[in-house]
C-alpha cells in the first residue's frame, strides 16, 4: 500500500474547514481527489465516505462537550437520512461501472456543489436580514445555551432524506446542503449550534453511506488511509476553533471554492473557470454592499471601515482614559488606593 503524504496534507486542510463550518467535507474532499490526484469519481466517493465515517465523530464529540447540539433535531434528521443514504449507494451501483457512470457521478457532484454554494449565499442573505432587524445573528457565537426551538418532524426528516440520497450518490451534502436547510427551518439556532447539530447528525448518515460503499462501491484502502491521517487532527482543530470563533469569512471563501470545484466537475477549462471566478469576485462584493444598503446597514462592515482609518486618527479620536475611582496618583507618581484605612 502506497501512502500519499500530499493527499494527507490536503485532507488536513479540508478537515479544518469541516470542523470550523460544518461544511465542505465531501464538497471539497471528493473534488480534490478527482481534480488534483486523478482518483476516479466513484473511488473518490467511496473512499471519502469511509474516511468521513471516522472523521465526523471527532468533530461531533467536541461540539457535544460544548453543548452546541440539538439532539431532537439530530434524531429526526437521521430518521430520513440513514435509509436514504444507503439507497443512494444502491442507486449509484445500479447505474453500472463504466465511464458513463463515472461521468454521471461527476456531473451529479457538480450539481450538488452548485447547490451548496448557492445555499451558502442564501444563508448569508438570511443572516444579513436578521442583523438588519437588530437580531444578533452570528455575533454571539460563544453563547453556550441552545435557544428553545420546536422540532418540525416531517420537514426535518424530509431534509435528512434528500441530503442522505445526495450523499449516498456523490458524498456531497452532509454539511453543505443539510446545514443550509436547517438554517431555513430553524433560524433561531446560532451558527455554532447549526454546525454542531449538523456534524452529529452526519455521523450515522455517513456511516450508512460508507457501509453501502464498502459493500457495493469502489473502496480503496490506500486512499482512505491518507485521508484519515490528515482529516482526524484537522477536524479536531477546526471544531475546537468553531465553538468560539466567527466563521463568516470562511463561509464566503468556502462558497468561492465550491463554485470553482463545481466548474471543474462540469469539465470547464482553466481559462473559463478563471474568468467566471474573476467575474464573481468582482460582482459579489458590489451586490453584497447593495443588499446591505437596502436593509439600512452601512455598505461596508464596521470592521472594514475601521481598518481603513489611519491608526493615528483612531488614536486621536479615542476618548481620554478615565482614572479609576478606586485609585489615584500622588504627586510623586506613586499609586495609592482610596477606601477605609487599614487598622493598625
Amino acid at each position: 500500500m502506497h501512502f500519499d503524504y500530499s493527499m494527507a496534507i490536503g485532507s488536513f486542510l479540508v478537515a479544518v474547514v469541516v470542523g470550523l463550518t460544518g461544511m465542505g467535507g465531501g464538497a471539497l474532499m471528493t473534488p480534490m481527489l478527482v481534480t488534483f490526484f486523478g482518483v476516479p469519481p466513484l473511488t473518490a466517493v467511496s473512499s471519502d465516505l469511509v474516511a468521513a465515517a471516522v472523521m465526523k465523530p471527532v468533530g461531533g464529540l467536541v461540539h457535544l462537550r460544548h453543548g452546541t447540539v440539538n439532539l431532537k433535531l439530530v434524531g429526526w434528521l437521521c430518521a430520513g437520512s440513514v435509509p436514504a443514504a444507503f439507497c443512494g449507494v444502491l442507486l449509484a451501483r445500479a447505474l453500472g461501472n463504466g465511464e458513463d457512470v463515472q461521468h454521471v457521478i461527476q456531473t451529479g457532484m457538480g450539481v450538488a456543489l452548485l447547490l451548496a454554494a448557492g445555499g451558502l449565499a442564501v444563508r448569508g442573505w438570511l443572516t444579513l436580514k436578521d442583523r438588519a432587524r437588530g437580531r444578533p445573528a452570528d455575533a454571539d457565537l460563544a453563547a453556550p445555551a441552545l435557544p428553545a426551538v420546536s422540532a418540525r418532524p416531517l420537514p426535518t426528516a424530509l431534509v435528512g432524506a434528500v441530503g442522505g440520497l445526495v450523499v449516498g450518490i456523490t458524498s456531497v451534502g452532509s454539511g453543505s446542503l443539510i446545514i443550509v436547510a436547517l438554517l431555513a427551518l430553524y433560524p433561531a439556532l446560532k451558527a455554532n449550534q447549526l454546525v454542531g447539530t449538523d456534524l452529529v447528525q452526519a455521523v450515522p448518515l455517513v456511516m450508512s453511506a460508507a457501509l453501502g460503499h464498502l459493500l457495493f462501491g469502489d473502496f480503496r484502502l490506500e486512499v482512505t488511509a491518507a485521508l484519515l491521517a490528515g482529516s482526524i487532527p484537522g477536524v479536531y482543530l477546526g471544531s475546537r476553533i468553531s465553538a468560539r470563533a466567527h466563521g463568516g469569512l470562511i463561509r464566503r471563501a468556502l462558497a468561492f471554492v465550491l463554485l470553482a470545484s463545481a466548474l471543474k466537475m462540469f469539465g470547464f477549462g482553466n481559462a473559463v473557470t478563471v474568468w467566471v471566478l474573476v467575474g464573481v469576485a468582482v460582482a459579489a462584493p458590489a451586490l453584497w454592499m447593495g443588499l446591505r444598503s437596502r436593509y439600512g446597514l452601512p455598505a461596508l462592515p464596521r470592521a472594514l471601515r475601521t481598518s481603513q482609518v489611519p491608526s493615528e486618527l483612531r488614536a486621536a479620536e479615542a476618548p481620554a482614559a478615565v482614572p479609576s475611582p478606586t485609585s489615584r496618583r500622588t504627586p510623586a507618581g506613586a499609586r495609592t488606593r482610596s477606601g477605609p484605612a487599614r487598622r493598625a
